[in-house]
């Protein structure tokens, strides 16, 4: 695996993800009660992602932390982490994850289950010469099978693009389920992602980025749709595309949270971080000699040296989710989504 993830970092992050994954208390839950007896704990509705503050969080946590095992198998910390991932991946929680989806056909759309779908991706990635992993994704595999489902039919249904900056975005899901598509031959669910980026973005004009950081951003809404148009359209479609989107170029400065133990404006770290992955990701999809390429790396190297001050895990308003994020980010995650 290519990654820039350094050992000491890996250290800290795996011990940061592994402390949020079964802490079940605080949490936050989107919950949809159909009668009195939907009142129970977090760790009976949703067996398997119940921990890390929320059930997203949860999701790609595991998804970060099966990413580092493949990178640092040997670590001293791996051990431990194999261990926690090998009693989440049981029949018996993704049964009672798939029991709790019955009847919420719009839960954790588009966001967390397009996390799903990358944990998904990873595990059959992973899989290969693991026996143990193996086991583990065949039984996330019907999980994995459903969030694909709920994914094509969200996306058939939604008549505009959701260009929020948090969880809603449809951009952001639809550039990581597009990725989940093509690595697991869902043709299906990859065209119909393709068709809809282009009905969505494709007439798209002056990205009005002085518009940009709402204050509860994590995500950006033009550089998402960025990362995304840069997944389904061909190079020279995408050099035409990127000169009417961002004719100024990319004129954006790392942003600073004002409280990182509020759970809403310590969302400006994970703004950081995945600015950073985005522009590296559209950077790196522009020939050599593109007049922003060098532009765009050198604003991603900015927002990723500023993202690093929110990783020390003080608040857990920020370390339940940012390490994913970071993992994300350090191990080029998603750059090899080019368009086909």
């Amino acid at each position: 695996m290519k990654h820039r993830l350094d050992a000491a970092r890996a250290e800290s992050l795996a011990h940061i993800i592994a402390g949020s994954l079964r802490r079940e208390y605080p949490t936050q839950i989107a919950h949809l009660l159909r009668g009195a007896d939907d009142l129970r704990a977090p760790r009976e509705l949703t067996p398997m992602f119940y921990g890390c503050f929320d059930w997203h969080s949860a999701v790609h946590c595991h998804w970060a932390l099966l990413r580092m095992l493949r990178a640092f198998p040997d670590a001293a910390w791996a051990a431990h982490v194999r261990a926690a991932l090998a009693d989440s991946f049981t029949a018996e929680r993704v049964g009672g994850e798939l029991a709790y989806l019955v009847d919420r056909p719009g839960f954790e759309l588009p966001y967390g289950n397009a996390w799903l779908l990358q944990l998904d991706a990873e595990l059959a990635e992973a899989a290969l010469g693991d026996p143990e992993v193996a086991g583990w994704r065949a039984h996330l595999a019907p999980l994995g099978a459903a969030a694909g489902r709920r994914m094509l039919a969200w996306l058939q249904r939604l008549g505009h693009p959701i260009r929020a900056g948090e969880h809603s975005q449809s951009a952001f899901a639809m550039g990581l389920a597009l990725d989940w598509a093509r690595a697991s031959g869902s043709a299906k669910l990859a065209d119909c992602i393709c068709e809809q980026a282009r009905r969505f973005y494709q007439d798209d004009r002056d990205a009005p980025l002085a518009y940009e950081p709402s204050a509860f951003d994590f995500l950006s809404p033009a550089l998402g749709e960025a990362d995304l148009m840069r997944r389904v359209l061909g190079p020279g479609e995408l050099v035409l595309w990127l000169a009417a989107f961002l004719p100024r170029g990319v004129d954006l400065r790392p942003v600073t949270p004002v409280d990182r133990s509020d759970g809403k404006l310590v969302h400006f770290d994970g703004l950081n971080l995945s600015r950073a992955w985005m522009m590296r990701g559209v950077a790196l999809s522009l020939p050599e000699r593109h007049a922003q390429r060098a532009e765009l790396l050198a604003a991603a190297a900015d927002h990723e040296r500023a993202a690093m001050d929110g990783l020390g895990g003080r608040h857990y308003a920020g370390s339940h989710w940012l390490g994913s994020f970071a993992v994300y980010l350090l191990t080029d995650r998603g750059l090899g989504g080019a368009a086909r």
